[in-house]
């Protein structure tokens, strides 16, 4: 990774954990395979109707075993394909535009020390994560 993106990376990771960010990671897969379990032993044991009443069921238990599954964003920051680092350094770099850094703790410095510029990049980072990850975000614990 080039050092200004790493640079950037680094930056998006301390923001995040600052802000204490976390992500919900959703598993649409595991919950689909719950519906259509639970559909399908209605269907074998009621018929069409338990067919129904299986995916009504296994809809709510679905919801219910993959909801409130959060992990810390610099977490998910650090575990990005580089395709996806790329496209995150992009849109923050939108927000930093000209300024010039040497180093991460000089960029840190710089953006921790301006309340608009550092929630500029908040944003972005928040954009980038319910954009490309189709995640949403909660701060605090």
């Amino acid at each position: 990774m080039p050092p200004q993106m790493d640079d950037v990376m680094r930056l998006c990771c301390e923001l995040s954990t600052n802000q204490q960010m976390k992500v919900a990671v959703k598993s649409s897969a595991k919950g689909a395979i719950i519906v259509g379990t639970v559909a399908f032993a209605g269907g074998l044991l009621a018929g069409p109707p338990g067919i129904a009443a299986g995916g009504a069921v296994g809809g709510l238990l679905g919801c219910w075993m993959t909801s409130g599954e959060f992990l810390p964003l610099p977490k998910i920051l650090m575990e990005l394909a580089p395709k996806d680092k790329q496209k995150l350094y992009k849109e923050v770099m939108v927000v930093l535009g000209s300024f010039d850094w040497s180093d991460v703790a000089k960029l840190t410095v710089l953006v921790m020390g301006n309340a608009m510029l550092k929630q500029q990049v908040i944003d972005a980072l928040v954009s980038y994560v319910k954009g490309e990850l189709g995640a949403d975000v909660q701060y605090g614990d």
